[in-house]
């Protein structure tokens, strides 16, 4: 008995030792160490996930998509949790359009994954179908890739914007990020709880831009076609509205098909389109008089150590004279008459050697030396556009100064940020005024040299016929790894449409054209006239037509009657024009009549009168044609009248 009270008491010590043990590992989980592995718990039971903000789109100024985000998904599929596994694989098949037979293999696993990306069309009958997954991905979609592609720039692979506005912009664009937290089961794949949302992502403001989705395609082809006809290195347009600062198209491209930001970021030497800016120091400060003139040196002058030469020499020339020929020889003349200080703040003003404050990355500043860093020959290069560095869009800004009364405005890409619902206008752009330049007085001298150029000099590629340009060509020796290459040359243009009361500043820029000659009067100016033409044949262009209509007198609309029609000929068939000379005059290219304000039937029987087959764009009454009244076009051709509605 002794012996089996000895055991009870041991038996009750070891028990009573090991729930005293249990209580107290009990209570040191509990108390001491409870909140540890309840996070722990937590944390094999559910992930905490971001919740991507939609990105804001970028549109036109129009309202044409740019640059837009679209939800896409990624499907999962958990074999073990489908209900018919014979009927739900063709169904999952048919949706992401994959054969039957691999979804089948893959749906042995116990979970398949598709990545796709896949539409929200593609997945919506498989939300219903029980397994099936769906991870939304948002993905940066770019409608016309190639549209104005080195200014929009791209979107990195985190998410964020990695060049051109994408960058620029992302703070406005990116949103908020939301927060979720996720379940999961033992296996570990995630299901969604009903109250997993922590909070709600916010999107990104969206943002119109000042571009014009038309007039960028038209610069695009115009330059394309440029390169390829002239076996050009590359080159750049750029248009903007002189009256607002805003940028309208930019266009850069490269001969190997290539696109950069080049007309923001690379520099070149002007050459002769700067020489404006000598004028207009020369008239502001009234160091020359109108009809004062200076000797042409029969077209060599020796200044210092260099000679400078004209390609159009004239005897005597006065400024004006000086501008239309675009001479050498009487801009370093006239640009003595200013002390290096005067000259250098004039070209300051207009810009050159600071940046334009668009919002846009990396802009480059050019170079403009100051005057204690001139040499002797300086203030003569400088007013032949030479010693003095500019991007595109800083010749531009200058030039719609000009345009706009003698006002340098900043120059934008941004015309207004919505909130995320796009009812919300958070910013507008308004006109920056940087300074006055020029007295208007000035400026409106300076717009009657530039159109000068157009009407009688070396501008004259650039003319339309019922629209008055002011304009200025460039043909500058073009630097190459910090030397001037032989035989290479930048060419370019710059234009004001119309002459007076501009609505366009257009800069045309070629570099290194190859075939037929390299000046820009044959190269940069017709490139213009075409971009022009183009712009007043589209519709949707940013241009007012109403001022357009009075900003030239119009020829006096001969009667529409008068005319003698085509005389009737028996001819054989086919026909060949060369086998009956009296018939060369009816074939011969004639003039489109002007038809603007005239009814419609009594335009296009005008037209027809004429010879021409007629497309009628519109309704209303005749506004105007394309090819443009005054045009001449070949018997035959196509005639597209425009229309607008009755005032």
């Amino acid at each position: 008995m002794a012996k089996l009270a000895v055991r009870l008491r041991a038996v009750e010590i070891v028990v009573g030792g090991a729930l005293v043990c249990i209580a107290g590992r009990a209570a040191q989980l509990q108390l001491l160490e409870g909140r540890r592995w309840a996070e722990e718990a937590r944390a094999q039971r559910t992930e905490h996930i971001v919740l991507p903000a939609r990105r804001g789109a970028l549109t036109d100024r129009h309202g044409t998509p740019l640059a837009l985000t679209q939800e896409t998904y990624h499907v999962g599929v958990a074999a073990n949790e489908l209900r018919d596994p014979a009927k739900d694989a063709p169904r999952v098949a048919r949706q992401l359009r994959l054969p039957t037979p691999e979804v089948q293999r893959v749906l042995r696993r116990r979970y398949a994954y598709f990545a796709g990306p896949y539409s929200t069309l593609d997945v919506q009958p498989l939300r219903a179908v029980r397994g099936v997954h769906l991870e939304p991905v948002l993905n940066r979609f770019y409608p016309a890739p190639d549209l104005a592609r080195p200014v929009i720039g791209r979107v990195g692979d985190d998410g964020r914007g990695a060049s051109g506005l994408e960058r620029a912009l992302d703070s406005l664009l990116a949103g908020r990020a939301g927060a979720a937290v996720v379940l999961k089961d033992r296996a570990g794949r995630e299901y969604e709880s009903p109250a997993r949302v922590i909070s709600q992502p916010v999107a990104g403001a969206d943002v119109a831009l000042t571009l014009d989705a038309e007039l960028q395609e038209i610069a695009q082809r115009a330059l394309d076609d440029a390169i390829r006809r002239m076996d050009a290195d590359g080159g750049d347009v750029v248009m903007l509205d002189p009256a607002t600062g805003e940028v309208l198209a930019v266009a850069s491209r490269r001969r190997d098909g290539s696109a950069r930001p080049s007309a923001f970021t690379d520099t070149f030497e002007p050459g002769s389109v700067a020489k404006i800016f000598t004028a207009a120091a020369l008239l502001a400060l009234q160091r020359v008089a109108p009809a004062e003139r200076v000797s042409g040196e029969d077209g060599k002058y020796r200044l210092g150590s260099r000679t400078i030469t004209d390609e159009e020499p004239l005897p005597v020339l006065t400024l004006a004279d000086a501008i239309r020929v675009s001479s050498n020889i009487a801009l370093v003349k006239f640009a003595a008459r200013l002390a290096p200080t005067e000259q250098y703040a004039m070209l300051r003003d207009f810009g050159f050697g600071a940046p334009t404050g668009i919002e846009f990355p990396a802009e480059a500043t050019g170079r403009l030396r100051p005057p204690a860093e001139w040499s002797g020959l300086s203030a003569g290069s400088l007013a032949m556009g030479y010693e003095v560095s500019v991007t595109p869009l800083q010749l531009a800004v200058a030039y719609a100064a000009l345009a706009n009364d003698g006002v340098l405005l900043t120059p934008t890409l941004i015309r207004d940020v919505r909130g995320p619902g796009g009812d919300v206008v958070a910013y507008r752009h308004r006109p920056e005024p940087v300074r006055r330049v020029v007295r208007p007085e000035v400026a409106a001298a300076l717009r009657a040299l530039l159109r000068g150029v157009v009407e009688r000099g070396t501008g004259a590629e650039a003319a339309l016929v019922n629209f008055p340009v002011a304009a200025k060509t460039g043909t500058a020796r073009r630097v190459v790894g910090g030397r001037y290459a032989p035989g290479q040359y930048t060419a370019s243009f710059a234009a004001l449409f119309p002459a007076d009361r501009a609505q366009l500043v257009l800069v045309v820029k070629i570099d290194d054209p190859r075939k037929g000659s390299y000046f820009a009067a044959q190269t940069a100016a017709p490139v213009t006239r075409s971009v022009l033409e183009q712009a007043l044949a589209a519709r949707t262009v940013a241009l007012d037509r109403a001022r357009l209509s009075t900003a030239a007198p119009r020829a006096a609309a001969q009667p529409l009657d008068d005319d003698p029609g085509v005389v009737p000929y028996v001819v054989t068939w086919p026909f060949r024009p060369d086998s009956v000379p009296a018939m060369a005059d009816v074939f011969r290219r004639r003039a489109v009549p002007d038809v603007a304000g005239r009814p419609l039937r009594e335009a296009v029987r005008a037209l027809h009168r004429r010879g021409f087959r007629v497309a009628l764009k519109g309704w209303g009454v005749a506004h105007h044609t394309w090819p443009a009244a005054g045009d001449s076009a070949a018997a035959g051709a196509t005639v597209t009248l425009f229309a607008a509605p009755r005032p």
